[in-house]
């Protein structure tokens, strides 16, 4: 067997590979990081930051970094009804989103940023990029797991234009995004349309009344997706569609067939609260993009011998927000913990790694379920109407949501029948 160039290899340097390596770098860890672009690179998203996010930053110690670029704070979510009543939520201050109470080890902020990727994954990457002893390929397309004896040794691909080469590791980590080939080489991989989402993005100028405030509209046309629009530096906006896989596969040939792109042109062009917001406004050709992400909802096994996959590639995007930089971040930060008893203790087995698996179930899971059960819910038009018209009319009831955003316990009341007979009480 040959012996290893590196303690551990991560493929993608995404928010979830790139604070992987720098978490193993703390620890003296030899890292090798690759990633098939060139930073900085554009990611299709909806560049919102969460608070969770905030946490794992200020435990790298480079928030600030976040803070000195173009970016806008997250103050609140505007939410629209099928019906067209809209509210406007603020973001609670001072509420710890993982749920642990009194927690003081992450000091947790919940309103998050919004930043476009190409500068927030650029800034993540240059921070692993400048630890001492992690070394970085960009531009490098992985075009294979080595596999030995069932164990996970190294990596094979090849630098643009030039000729495949293989690099060996104690511990691969797959952080290369939603159709990770990490993923599928260690038969990790798997396409169920229920757990995927279908998305289509952006960017615009000349967009009126914009805030400080994510918006999420809950459209008829697109249920049970919705249509977002998310305030960006410098008068832009990040405006996208998204829809489960199988809501899609499910309109093909139907009068209400799906398609991506042209439901959200036919939303800015033709529905009523938007179509006099975006008048005047200008698309960015070069920023129009689709892609796909894999919910947290369903458990795929993220942990083997020799390996373990995090972010998209390990499927922990929020199932009711498509949120997956915070999960990304999360589990990187996990990922490196488990990872350094392993390598301290001379084991990188599957056995000893299933502790990874255990400790983003117990961190991630709750959330998640909650967030699969509120992604259910929002599929009854009458129901997202009833929620939304009580929050138009009382202040109360928007608190409650406010809170219950922010809150991971509280958030479990949105799966509660006896909190919406408490609201035809209010």
């Amino acid at each position: 067997m040959t012996a290893p160039q590196y303690d551990v290899i991560v493929v993608g340097g995404g928010p979830g590979g790139s604070t992987t390596a720098s978490f193993l770098a703390r620890d003296g860890y030899h890292v090798l990081l690759v990633d098939k672009a060139r930073f900085p690179r554009d990611k299709p998203c909806g560049d919102a930051i969460s608070g969770k996010s905030a946490s794992v930053l200020r435990e790298l110690g480079i928030q600030d970094k976040v803070e000195e670029v173009e970016h806008l704070p997250a103050e609140g979510v505007v939410f629209s009804s099928p019906e067209g009543r809209v509210i406007t939520i603020p973001f609670p201050k001072d509420i710890d989103p993982s749920g642990i109470k009194n927690s003081k080890k992450y000091n947790y902020i919940t309103s998050g940023y919004i930043v476009r990727r190409e500068v927030y994954d650029n800034i993540l990457f240059q921070h692993a990029k400048g630890q001492k002893s992690v070394e970085t390929i960009e531009e490098f397309e992985c075009t294979g797991t080595i596999l030995e004896d069932g164990r996970a040794v190294g990596i094979r691909g090849k630098v643009k234009g030039g000729p495949e080469q293989e690099f060996r590791a104690r511990a691969v980590v797959g952080a290369d995004g939603a159709l990770s080939r990490v993923a599928q080489d260690v038969g990790a991989f798997e396409r169920d349309p229920e757990h995927w989402v279908g998305s289509y993005r952006s960017y615009w100028t000349g967009v009126t009344g914009m805030t400080k405030d994510i918006e999420i509209h809950f459209i008829e046309d697109v249920l049970p997706g919705y249509f977002w629009i998310f305030p960006l530096d410098n008068g832009l906006a990040n405006v996208g569609i998204g829809v489960l896989e199988s809501e899609v596969k499910k309109s093909k040939g139907t009068k209400r067939e799906i398609n991506m792109r042209k439901s959200m042109y036919k939303v800015i062009a033709e529905h009523p609260m938007f179509k006099d917001r975006f008048a005047n406004a200008k698309e960015l050709e070069e920023s129009k993009k689709g892609w796909i992400l894999p919910l947290g909802s369903k458990h795929r096994k993220i942990h083997g011998n020799g390996w373990v996959l995090v972010g998209d590639a390990a499927a922990l995007v929020d199932p009711f927000s498509g949120e997956g930089i915070g999960n990304a971040m999360v589990s990187g930060r996990l990922a490196a913990l488990t990872l350094h008893e392993a390598l301290s203790a001379g084991d990188v087995s599957e056995r000893v790694l299933a502790k990874y698996e255990s400790r983003v179930r117990a961190e991630l899971d709750r959330e998640l379920q909650m967030s699969y059960k509120l992604q259910k819910l929002g599929r009854y038009k009458w129901l997202l109407n009833f929620v939304i018209r009580k929050a138009h009319k009382s202040e109360e009831v928007r608190n409650v949501i406010s809170q219950m955003l922010a809150d991971r316990e509280k958030k479990e009341d949105f799966g509660n029948f006896f909190f919406y007979v408490r609201l035809l009480l209010k």
